[in-house]
Parts: structure tokens; sequence; C-alpha cells
């Protein structure tokens, strides 16, 4: 089989690249600018656009199994380019926010168009990234303060390399066909275990400011937050607060190991909140 990602360049992307690479298979990578896209010497880059089906004529070729970034727009054309090419097997890329709300109108329409090429498929569903902790903590950190309004919000964020493995396994190995896949870490943490396990990586001391929730969603417009996506995430953390989110075994299901705990993530990105 030989194997092509699609949003190569993407935090997940790139380790979908990685574990590829690692498996010793043939491994071609999509990009808007190859010239830029910091792959692995191994892995053959070539141009092409998701939003422009037609320049991943030449990439599909030989191609049997695809890892699929989402671009609902054009989902449906690019599947039928790639049943067209010859592909056999999709691992889509979607999201948790699928099982919450099934009539998703972003990640579901890739999943459907999928589902209905007749192709073997497998849906690869994270929910909450680890990587979401330095989007929103590393200023915070560096400064020394994090300011928490539910401090006690448990949660399972997935490491970016642990969903990137799932994808991978998929694409390799027969089995999972028709399969949905929900990766998260294997042991909730919360909100001030992950502040203190990024503390203890980085080697300096973190204080923690209990604030009122209007505060925290005045910090999170204050960096550039959306004011949906706000509500949208304080609503989460103050269910999480009460009820915490499934702990999976996806990742031990699919690939045999364990998820990477959040202090091992931490570790692995500590130079980011430094």
């Amino acid at each position: 089989m030989k194997f092509l990602v699609t949003g190569a360049t993407g935090n997940v992307g790139r380790e979908v690249v990685r574990h590829l690479c690692a498996a010793g298979v043939p491994v071609r990578a999509v990009s808007r600018n190859p010239a830029a896209a910091d792959l692995p010497p191994e892995v053959e880059v070539v141009q092409g656009d998701l939003l422009r089906p037609e320049t991943l004529e030449k990439a599909l070729d030989g191609i049997t199994a695809m890892h699929l970034f989402p671009e609902p727009e054009t989902a449906a054309a690019v599947v039928d380019l790639a049943r067209r090419k010859g592909v056999r097997r999709i691992v889509v890329l979607s999201s948790e926010a699928v099982t919450d709300n099934p009539d998703d109108g972003y990640h579901r329409v890739v999943e459907k168009a999928v589902e209905d090429s007749g192709l073997e498929w497998t849906h690869v569903r994270p929910g909450e990234f680890a990587l979401n902790k330095r989007d929103t903590w590393s200023a915070a950190i560096r400064s020394g303060t994090v300011r928490l309004a539910f401090p006690e919000a448990k949660g399972v964020p997935i490491h970016e390399t642990d969903i990137g493995a799932v994808a991978a396994t998929a694409l390799r190995e027969d089995g999972h066909s028709g399969k949905v896949y929900r990766p998260t870490a294997e042991q909730t943490t919360t909100h001030r275990e992950q502040v203190e396990a990024i503390a203890e990586a980085v080697g300096k001391p973190v204080t923690i400011e209990v604030i009122t929730p209007e505060q925290e969603k005045e910090d999170l417009l204050g960096i550039g937050w959306p004011d949906d996506l706000v509500e949208y995430i304080q609503a989460y953390q103050r269910q999480w607060t009460v009820t915490p989110p499934e702990a999976r075994t996806d990742v031990s299901t699919v690939t045999g190991r364990p998820a990477r705990t959040f202090a091992e993530w931490a570790r692995d990105h500590a130079d980011d909140f430094r």
C-alpha cells in the first residue's frame, strides 16, 4: 500500500506522517507549499490544496490509503476523485463534536462523504487537544501566574502524537473499517493538576489564581478568543467540575500502547512554555 496524508503540516498530520515513516511504509504528503513543509526526507511532498480538488490528481496517483483532513466545502469532490483514482481506504480526522452533536455541519459533512463513497472508512474523533493548553496558558505560565475560573474541572486532553498513532494504525492495518475511534487520555486530570504538571516540566513555580467566570471570559477575549467559543468552553468547564468527561482506552485498543499522560505531554512541550 502507498499512503497519502493531507493536512500533513498540521499538528496531527505531522504525527500521522511520523508514525507511518516509523513503520517503514511509503508516504506521500500534500502541502500548499512543499518547500516549507519541513517533513522527514523520506517523505514525498507534493503540491496540492484540498480546497481545489483538481490539484490533487497527481498526488493521488498510485495511492491506496489516505488520511483526510476535514474540509467540508470540497469533501465530496475530493473523496470522489480519490475513489476514481483507486484509493481503497480513507481515515478521517474528525472531532468529538460529532459525537456531542450528530448534526454537526462541519466534520460530519466530511464523514458522510466518505461513508457514502463505498470505500473502507475509519473516523478518528479526538476530544480536547492537550495542545489547547499551550495556546491558552503559555503566556500565563511564563508570567508565573495562571488565572482559572474552574480549577477543579477535569479533562482528558489527548497528546497529538496519540491521535496520529491511531490514525496511522487504522491506515496501515486491516480490521478498522467502519469504526469510529474517540481517543482521549486514559486518566482524568483537573486544570489545577495540568498547570502543576506544566510547571514541573518547565522547572519553575507557577501560582494559580482563582477568578470568576466573568473575569476568565475577559481574559480569553483579551487573547483573541471569539465570544461564542468562550461561552462554549466555559459551559464544558462547568459541566466537567461536576461530571468529568469519559476517559477512554481507544488509543490502547488501536495501537497496543496506553495513551500518553498529560505529564508526558507537558514534558514534551516544556520549551513552548519557557
